[in-house]
């Protein structure tokens, strides 16, 4: 970055600049446990065991400090080389009607509230509303270190129980919405796409967005013609934006698709493709009659459902890693294992 001619690619240095805050962000908390571990035994040396307040306020900070290297731990388990990626996130109503779209949107508002408290930046793509109440179906692009290697949990279709706010008869209804998670990737090898192996439609958008986005065609749908992968954008301000993130989900789905014909064993990290109805949820959200939320792969649950869908999900997605995520084993130049 200290070279004269680095600005001379902006496109190029802004994407060094990105990577190099990724990096921080990963490598500066380490700097910052190591620097508070050192830092706390030179107190232990000094402190007066007589002092009960000292005592107190040292034991308070190893328990932090061991906190924070046990989240720093954690991360290891996010080996994939695309796990420190952003994530593009679709949620779709399953069966169930104007149930699914409630529940669908009950789902979104959870996933923007978990990412608000992880500090990632979430940028909408597509946007359907439902007939009468909740969506369709939405996609976002969610931005940050690590977004996919944790979203990517989250993959999978959620069943929810509860009283039905839309029945007067007050009848306990179940509701299914799909999760979709997969990895923003750059330009890669594996994955080229041409003008002419897509089909390029353009319309006006419709629900928010401003008075600009309903009043010209600047909405885009690209259909993958070999494929037939059909991807969405409407929520930029001009058709040539809308192309561009478009594309890029497009490139992102195409490689998803590369990854499961080539590598089987990803099936078990993306999850096969199943009906959004009865006996294929992944986890189960009870409103009703009692109150719990359980991940059926790796049985954790929780009876604070008001939690969870205020986006309190780190519980479950570090179980679902501990649980299916290998860490990696590095082996040092003398072959033995660290």
């Amino acid at each position: 970055m200290s070279r004269p001619d680095f600005w001379d690619k902006p496109q190029e240095s802004q994407t060094t600049v990105e990577n190099l805050k990724a990096l921080k962000k990963v490598v500066d908390p380490w700097h910052a446990a190591f620097k508070s571990a050192s830092d706390l035994k030179e107190l232990l040396e000094l402190l007066d065991e007589n002092q009960e307040d000292s005592v107190r306020e040292m034991e308070e900070e190893v328990q932090k400090l061991e906190r924070d290297v046990e989240s720093l731990e954690f991360q290891r388990l996010l080996s994939d080389k695309f796990d420190s990626h952003n994530a593009i996130l679709s949620i779709n109503a399953g069966a169930g009607g104007t149930e699914s779209c409630d529940w669908a949107e009950m789902l979104l508002r959870m996933y923007l509230r978990w990412s608000e408290q992880h500090g990632y930046k979430v940028q909408t793509i597509d946007f359907l509303q439902g007939e009468e109440a909740g969506i369709k179906n939405t996609t976002l692009m969610i931005e940050g270190p690590y977004a996919y290697g944790y979203l990517k949990a989250e993959s999978g279709v959620h069943r929810l129980v509860r009283i039905s706010p839309f029945d007067a008869n007050k009848r306990r209804h179940t509701s299914f919405a799909s999760v979709d998670i997969i990895a923003e990737v750059d330009d890669i090898p594996e994955v080229e796409v041409k003008e002419s192996e897509i089909r390029i439609d353009t319309y006006r958008a419709g629900g928010a967005g401003g008075q600009h986005v309903n009043k010209t065609a600047s909405a885009v749908r690209l259909t993958h013609l070999a494929t037939g992968i059909v991807v969405q954008c409407q929520n930029e301000r001009s058709q040539h934006q809308n192309k561009m993130v478009a594309m890029k989900v497009l490139k992102a789905r195409l490689y998803e698709r590369y990854r499961k014909d080539r590598e089987k064993e990803m099936l078990n990290q993306y999850g096969e493709k199943k009906d959004i109805a009865w006996g294929s949820q992944i986890r189960s959200y009870v409103f009703h009659p009692y109150s719990m939320v359980k991940d059926h792969r790796t049985t954790h649950e929780t009876s604070n459902v008001q939690a969870v869908m205020d986006g309190d999900l780190d519980a479950f997605i570090q179980a679902y890693l501990k649980k299916f995520v290998k860490r990696e084993v590095v082996s040092d130049g003398d072959g033995s294992k660290k």
